[in-house]
């Protein structure tokens, strides 16, 4: 079978560096139309299998679509394939020329948030966060749209009422199935401890609501603990984990609605034999997905990320040319749900 060309190949076949050839592929920055025709000529010559993208990219006719995304903890291997995801959306949109512009904010603090979301402003059409919820924010995202720039709201629904439209799952379901999957997996009776990021997050309050509904209705023998605060951070749950599991000698759950799982997993390999907790993230990482083939994680929610990103795409796009979105308010995803003998 002969070897699928790469982008190294295509940059020597074009006699640009692999700077330019990734330029052209996912607009990132401009590139002399000579050069792009140049990279598609040589991408068509090797049989790349970008060379239609490109080709689409050399269309002068086709509408121009640029989107800003705000992500936050810039090293987590969460939100570095969120920023891929995003860009592979709009280098995939077929029926425009898309580019996204991802930038981190470096804090959870409104004020860093709302400074990365205005200095997309002026370069980009529409503007996707994943910022907390706060009054800062909100105004933010009202002085944006005034300007004709559409704020969409993703994973955490803030700016309700001003933004543009939630992207992300049901957060209040994610509570739910992550209870139901907690009740299923308990060995014993005990007691279920839950972990959310922060107050700010109006996911991860929508999530304990829903995980703490289910247990009152279908298990009401289960004793669910105070809901501990972990500011996503491994260390905070590492610690705090441990502590439970020193209090509680009958924790038999855990669910940790938003970011820091990475502690509760270090605590339980230290404390536990696999499965003694029943254990549920979200988001599926290296970790979460190693503490599941380990046993150590009983199931990820995890968020279909390149939908949610070719979501952003088209919404923003039906925006721009003066159409509603289809449903407005809230646009939910389903969540993909990995078991041990899923991954």
């Amino acid at each position: 079978m002969a070897r699928r060309a790469t982008i190294p190949d295509l940059a020597a076949a074009a006699g640009v560096s692999v700077a330019t050839v990734d330029r052209v592929l996912n607009a990132r920055a401009p590139v002399r139309e000579e050069t792009a025709r140049r990279v598609f000529e040589a991408a068509r010559r090797i049989g790349y299998h970008g060379a239609g993208l490109i080709e689409r990219r050399l269309q002068p006719d086709l509408p121009e679509l640029t989107v800003g995304y705000v992500f936050h903890k810039e090293k987590q291997a969460f939100y570095q394939s969120f920023r891929d995801e995003a860009e592979a959306a709009a280098a995939g949109a077929t029926d425009m020329r898309a580019r996204a512009l991802v930038t981190f904010s470096p804090s959870q603090s409104p004020g860093d948030f709302v400074e990365r979301m205005e200095a997309l402003a002026e370069r980009v059409d529409a503007i996707a966060a994943t910022a907390v919820t706060h009054v800062e924010v909100t105004d933010c995202v009202q002085r944006l749209q005034d300007r004709g720039i559409p704020c969409f709201a993703l994973l955490n629904d803030f700016a309700q009422g001003v933004r543009k439209s939630y992207i992300g799952l049901n957060n209040m379901k994610v509570g739910r199935i992550a209870a139901h999957m907690i009740a299923t997996a308990m060995h014993r009776p005990g007691k279920v401890a839950v972990f959310v990021g922060g107050y700010r997050w109006h996911g991860h309050e929508l999530r304990e609501t829903g995980f703490r509904s289910y247990l009152r209705e279908f298990a009401p023998q289960v004793v669910v603990l105070d809901t501990l605060v972990n500011l996503e951070t491994r260390q905070l749950t590492y610690e705090a984990t441990l502590d439970l599991l020193a209090r509680h000698p009958d924790l038999a759950g855990i669910y940790c609605a938003g970011g820091g799982m990475e502690g509760a997993i270090a605590a339980l390999r230290e404390a536990k034999a696999p499965g003694d907790v029943a254990l549920v993230v979200n988001e599926l990482t290296p970790e979460s997905r190693k503490g599941l083939a380990d046993r150590f994680v009983t199931m990820v929610i995890s968020t279909p990320l390149g939908q949610a990103c070719a979501d952003v795409t088209r919404l923003a796009a039906l925006v721009r040319d003066g159409d509603s979105v289809p449903v407005p308010g809230q646009h939910f995803l389903r969540p993909d749900l990995y078991l041990p003998e899923s991954v």
